[in-house]
């Protein structure tokens, strides 16, 4: 008894661990485009009060519904406006997530499992990222294990409460992303009743009540569509007029992506998602890929014997974006519960020397190869941030990979899982407390925003260049920022102003006569589509892009 005690006191601290490394990029500037251009968002909700209509450079704004921008706004209005409250906002949904696949895991599985299972959630490097890079994916992934929970309890359990709950999170899991929310959540729990032959469960008229109920709470982003765009047929959104913000939202937004017919276009690839979890389940990705195979060889030959609900809500959206012509790295977030909770059983089961064996070796090589990838970014990246203390962390989770493993357990699943948690936790540390820090240096919008806020005691208008998406200049800026055309077309104040923009944009305006003096300058480079000659410091020097704070004190000849 007095054993289990210490391992649960050794399990419990590497959750807390894992926690804790999802908060280590809180205060580490937000990333042009998406994540700055929401955090903006919330922002102008807050300053305008209006949490009706979305609007982005003072111009309506129809892409993504309402939900993510109301809790940002909500976590605004408490903590201020600032880098961390955001991120906040979206690190409680996360952890709302691993609260949720921790009871799913446990209802499908066992406490171990369930365990595992938020281990491996928390420890997943596109889950990291996502705590670091905002974006509307940590709502979402929150939101759909609890709508799925919450539906599993609600026809196991004969419970109305549960299904109330499962609606209310789906729906807002729909007005965070769209109507696609509802094929994972329903994948999961259709699925499910499908290949184990409940038929009767599956005809139930619960799921008619649960329509109509997810009908009703998504009935605030109809509200808000309707009053901002399907009231206002002559606004001009997409380039044209009368354009329904409702049938986007129910249409264009998921399925027109889905099919290439809406006002966003892409090009798919159907291997894409393959690859991206191969890096983003990152230190456990390889280990999915044998669990999803032994579950399936498994459940093949004993069909009743086991659960489905995670691999038809993992495969159905992976099938389905695999197959979209529209694809980002992030959508895939919303399955990670479903890959952590097979992962978690597939290792909690495991008995062969044979297959322990090869799971040793299998993440000893990943930790290896992680490693020199750290290595190698510092030795060729050079961040500034790379400060003792970090060095001194560093050092310290170092060491506790060499000894916390074997002093911690004398199972063999929890050894190896510990020393990958470890590795998880050194590249992390790294990347949110010395890479990025440095790297968002080169995000020249938000140190331009910075330093104006400092040297504008005039409190002179600022305008930057349209040509630039900085929207971490807009978000940072203390006081209103005006974009205008390249071309120096659009709003221009009368009297003295600032004006952020490229050093060719500026040459361009002072041969029209623009009176102007430069200020400051900053070197940009766009830090989302890093490149070896930029992550080399060597080269680096030739893929920036200067950028200058100039005082205009007159507009043309």
């Amino acid at each position: 008894m007095p054993q289990t005690t210490v391992a649960n006191k050794w399990l419990y601290l590497f959750i807390l661990l894992a926690v804790l490394i999802n908060f280590s990029g809180l205060f580490v500037h937000l990333m042009n485009p998406d994540a700055t251009l929401y955090a903006t968002i919330a922002k102008t909700m807050v300053l305008r009060n209006d949490y009706v209509n979305i609007y982005a450079r003072g111009t309506d704004w129809l892409d993504k519904p309402h939900f993510p921008f109301w809790v940002a706004a909500l976590f605004f209005k408490v903590f201020g406006i600032n880098t961390w409250a955001y991120k906040l906002s979206g690190i409680v949904f996360m952890l709302m997530t691993a609260v949720y696949t921790s009871l799913l895991a446990k209802e499908l599985y066992t406490e171990k499992v369930a365990q595992w299972a938020v281990l491996i959630l928390l420890t997943s490097q596109h889950i990291i990222l996502s705590d670091n890079d905002v974006r509307a994916e940590p709502y979402l992934t929150g939101l759909i294990i609890a709508s799925v929970y919450h539906y599993y309890k609600s026809y196991t359990r004969n419970n109305y409460r549960d299904l109330l709950l499962a609606c209310l999170f789906a729906g807002c899991a729909v007005m965070t992303k769209g109507v696609f929310a509802l094929i994972t959540i329903g994948g999961a729990i259709i699925g499910h009743l499908i290949i184990t032959k409940q038929w009767k469960q599956l005809f139930h008229t619960r799921w008619l009540v649960a329509l109509v109920l997810v009908a009703i709470f998504i009935l605030p982003e109809i509200y808000c569509l309707y009053v901002q765009f399907d009231a206002h047929p002559e606004k001009v959104v997409f380039d044209r007029q009368g354009v329904s913000g409702i049938k986007f939202f129910l249409w264009d937004s998921q399925f027109g992506r889905f099919f290439n017919t809406g006002p966003i276009k892409g090009s798919g690839d159907p291997f894409f998602f393959v690859h991206t979890t191969l890096w983003a389940f990152l230190p456990w990705s390889l280990l999915l890929f044998v669990a999803v195979f032994r579950f399936i060889k498994k459940g093949y030959k004993n069909v009743q014997s086991q659960e489905w609900i995670c691999i038809c809500g993992a495969m159905i959206t992976f099938l389905m974006f695999s197959a979209s012509k529209f694809q980002l790295p992030h959508y895939l977030n919303i399955v990670f519960p479903f890959f952590a909770i097979l992962t978690a059983q597939y290792i909690c089961a495991i008995q062969g020397l044979k297959s322990i064996r090869a799971v040793r070796i299998t993440q000893i090589i990943v930790a290896s190869l992680l490693l020199l990838v750290i290595i190698a970014l510092q030795y060729f990246f050079r961040p500034d941030d790379f400060t003792w203390p970090v060095i001194l962390l560093e050092v310290i989770l170092l060491s506790a990979l060499v000894i916390l493993p074997k002093k911690a357990s004398t199972i063999w699943y929890e050894r190896i899982g510990y020393g990958t948690i470890l590795i998880s936790l050194i590249v992390n540390v790294y990347l949110n407390l010395a890479f990025y820090p440095s790297l968002l240096k080169y995000q020249a919008g938000t140190e331009a925003a910075l330093w104006i806020n400092k040297n504008n005691p005039q409190k002179l208008p600022v305008l930057q260049s349209g040509d630039d998406s900085n929207f971490a200049m807009e978000f940072y800026l203390d006081e209103p920022m005006t974009t205008i055309n390249a071309d120096g077309s659009g709003n221009i104040p009368k009297g003295q102003f600032i004006f952020y923009a490229p050093d060719d944009i500026i040459n361009g305006l002072k041969a029209k006569g623009w009176q102007m003096q430069t200020i400051q300058s900053f070197k940009r480079y766009w830090i989302t589509r890093l490149k070896p000659k930029f992550l080399n410091k060597a080269t680096r020097d030739g893929e920036l892009t200067e950028m200058k704070v100039v005082v205009v004190s007159r507009v043309g000849k």
